[in-house]
């Protein structure tokens, strides 16, 4: 027993030791984090004892940053992830919760002039209708990704936002929960747009997106409507392109594309009553190879609320499914494979490097970079259909780590 005491206590001097000294530096850390954090929240208003009862307990969760990695709207294929969230189950239960809060949706249509449909589908995404509960400490969320400067300083001033919620509407601290990246509620709005957006449309005087649904539709309504939602408009549309179609042209109006021989994949006219002018894009999500649609204005609203087109396809389709819209009738191409966020970037700053305006360089590939890109693609004799691959980062001497 003597000679395993000595044996274990040298394999602690070797290998605990500094293990535990590097714990204690990172406790000490983070000690430095809070307390510097302290002086932001005081001067913005969040009272000691609010801020206390916020940081009570919270330590750096590693399982926070490893979650950053994971973006289900990036990581699969466009037409596996659109599939996968329009499944026949979700676009059901959005029928059964449409007739179940039909009063209440009737009320927010009416105020804020956004269909319902577009709100059950964000629901559906969202929270899958309410049933996915929120399992993350908002505090610990945003202070872990606070404390290790993840798109500094977003985190920082959303944690210190959320401590400011929690003491206006007098919260229970246990109600302060959140997804890992510190989205709330059923409507999953970050802090910050809770402040902005979240509506008390129940009358209680509280904006509760977490357990009242009048306050979920009208929230979430309310941000739409603020982002200049155009009631009546199409988010967009599947199309089909007439043989020899130049996929250079990107923009026209509704009356343009029809001259052009582009024709509805469901068969039905383009949208009328003096939208005739409206301005469409025409997107390849996966390519020329995959299904076309033609977008508007209430795409980019969709995509305000979370910046994917992926995500934007997916409620706008959603949307349309349960109002007895018809299912996507192009096939997703089998060798999609979006590129990573590394090489979203690493083409940004390409691009930037060859000229062209790029407004920020988080992987975003916005429509205007996609018209550079169609440019770059033509210049190297590709199909110009402003879809991002492995073969166009290859050809512009895009070098990946």
């Amino acid at each position: 027993m003597i000679f395993k005491s000595a044996f274990w206590r040298i394999c602690f001097a070797l290998i605990g030791a500094p293990a535990l000294a590097q714990g204690r530096d990172q406790e000490q850390s983070f000690s430095a984090f809070v307390n510097e954090l302290w002086s932001d929240a005081q001067a913005k208003g969040v009272t000691r004892a609010t801020f206390d009862l916020a940081m009570q307990g919270v330590t750096p969760d590693a399982r926070v940053i490893a979650a950053t990695k994971k973006q289900p709207e990036y990581g699969r294929p466009v037409g596996a992830y659109i599939n996968g969230i329009v499944s026949t189950g979700r676009i059901k239960r959005g029928g059964d919760k449409a007739r179940e809060w039909a009063r209440t949706l009737d009320a927010v249509e009416k105020k804020f002039a956004v269909e319902r449909w577009v709100l059950l589908s964000l629901w559906g995404m969202e929270s899958d209708f309410g049933s996915a509960k929120d399992k993350w400490d908002v505090f610990r969320s945003l202070a872990s990704l606070a404390y290790v400067k993840y798109r500094h300083p977003f985190f920082r001033n959303e944690l210190i936002v959320a401590m400011g919620i929690m003491q206006k509407e007098q919260f229970a601290r246990g109600k302060m929960v959140s997804s890992w990246a510190g989205a709330m509620g059923q409507a999953q709005f970050m802090p910050s747009s809770y402040v902005t957006y979240a509506a008390d449309f129940s009358g209680d005087g509280h904006p509760d997106i977490w357990t009242n649904i009048p306050d979920v539709f009208g929230s979430m309504a309310n941000y739409l409507h603020k982002f200049k939602w155009q009631h009546g408009m199409p988010w967009g549309f599947e199309v089909m392109v007439p043989s020899g179609f130049d996929t250079m042209k990107s923009r026209a109006s509704f009356a343009e594309w029809q001259k052009l021989g582009v024709r509805r994949a469901d068969g039905r006219p383009f949208p009328r009553d003096g939208q005739g002018n409206v301005l469409g894009i025409m997107f390849f999500p996966a390519g020329a190879k995959g299904p076309a649609f033609i977008v508007t204005a209430n795409f980019d609203v969709l995509k305000a609320y979370n910046n994917s087109d992926a995500y934007a396809i997916a409620v706008g389709h959603l949307a349309d499914r349960m109002n007895g819209g018809a299912t996507i009738k192009a096939a997703w191409p089998a060798d999609d494979r979006p590129l990573p966020r590394e090489a979203r970037i690493a083409l940004q700053k390409r691009l930037a490097a060859l000229g062209y305006t790029v407004k920020e360089f988080e992987g975003r590939i916005d429509f205007d970079l996609r018209d550079n890109i169609r440019v770059e693609q033509a210049k190297h004799g590709m199909v110009p259909d402003g879809n991002p691959t492995p073969a166009l980062l290859e050809k512009i001497g895009v070098k990946l780590p």
